[in-house]
């Protein structure tokens, strides 16, 4: 009796047990029996289910990241770029997730990309290359958010909460023909800005010449214009000093030359005695 009171207890203990199953924050569920789906979208907490009957199959209900690897597009002129981009999206309808995916996330992600891939693809190709450098990214992931989730809600239960463009990349064949073509641009420029800079340098040293020159003149007029004036006062003032005493102006004149002539203390001066030069040499008595 004991036995099987013990025995009894037990299989309800399990059967308790298998009864009740948790769902966890962040989690939703799914209830199935026979492979069938009973019930979904069981919120975190405690539920019940019939034991040894029914199965439960949990899904993370969180935001979900999937980072794809670039891809080629084509621009609307044909231009090739190579777009790098990630996608968030969570689960939504449970129901119709399990259906696509047998609740498998891998296979999820594997049918999320091409939807993704494709609306970037019609994006892309509808846009010209300038527009996709200069500030189009925002324009074309709301765009490609949009169709995605359309298509995803329908077919895999699943909402594209967000698109977004890393980069954008031109391949290296197109990079090196833009870099070329950039550096023509450039060396163009500066060819064309080194020779204007060289005829404003020639115009600017010309018209410092021609001011110096023009300098020059004037100060060479100026400066004869003075020394002939200072020429002229000087031979008014000596003409004034000889007429007032010409006997002294003769001396004084006479005693500047022997100072030049005898400046240095090694001239020779080879004259007659009787030479002009020498009269004030002479005695008292007009003796040498």
């Amino acid at each position: 009796m004991k036995i099987t009171s013990a025995i009894v207890a037990v299989l309800i203990v399990v059967l308790g047990l298998n009864s009740m199953f948790i769902v966890h924050e962040g989690q939703n569920a799914i209830v199935l029996q026979f492979g069938r789906i009973e019930r979904t979208n069981d919120k975190p907490g405690l539920h019940f289910k019939l034991p040894f009957v029914q199965q439960v199959l949990r899904f993370d209900a969180r935001i979900q990241n999937l980072d794809a690897k670039p891809e080629r597009y084509f621009t609307v002129e044909k231009k090739s770029v190579n777009v790098d981009f990630y996608v968030k999206w969570r689960i939504s309808n449970n129901r119709i997730f399990y259906q696509a995916t047998a609740g498998e996330m891998q296979q999820a992600v594997q049918r999320l990309t091409p939807i993704v891939k494709d609306a970037l693809r019609f994006e892309v190709n509808a846009r010209h290359l300038d527009e996709l450098i200069s500030g189009g990214r925002k324009d074309i992931t709301t765009r490609v958010r949009q169709l995605a989730d359309k298509s995803t809600q329908k077919s895999l239960g699943i909402t594209v909460v967000d698109v977004r463009i890393k980069r954008i990349d031109l391949p290296e064949e197109v990079s090196d023909s833009v870099y070329n073509r950039m550096r023509a641009e450039r060396k163009k420029l500066a060819n064309e800005l080194r020779s204007t800079g060289q005829e404003a340098s020639e115009k600017i040293r010309a018209d410092a010449d021609r001011q110096r020159q023009v300098m020059l003149a004037d100060a060479r007029r100026d400066a004869a214009k003075i020394r002939g004036e200072g020429d002229a006062q000087a031979a008014q003032i000596y003409a004034k000093a000889y007429n007032q005493d010409p006997k002294f102006f003769d001396f004084y004149r006479s005693l500047q030359a022997y100072r030049k002539a005898f400046s240095d203390g090694k001239g020779v001066l080879v004259m007659k005695p009787d030479s002009p030069f020498l009269k004030y040499f002479e005695a008292a008595d007009g003796k040498p």
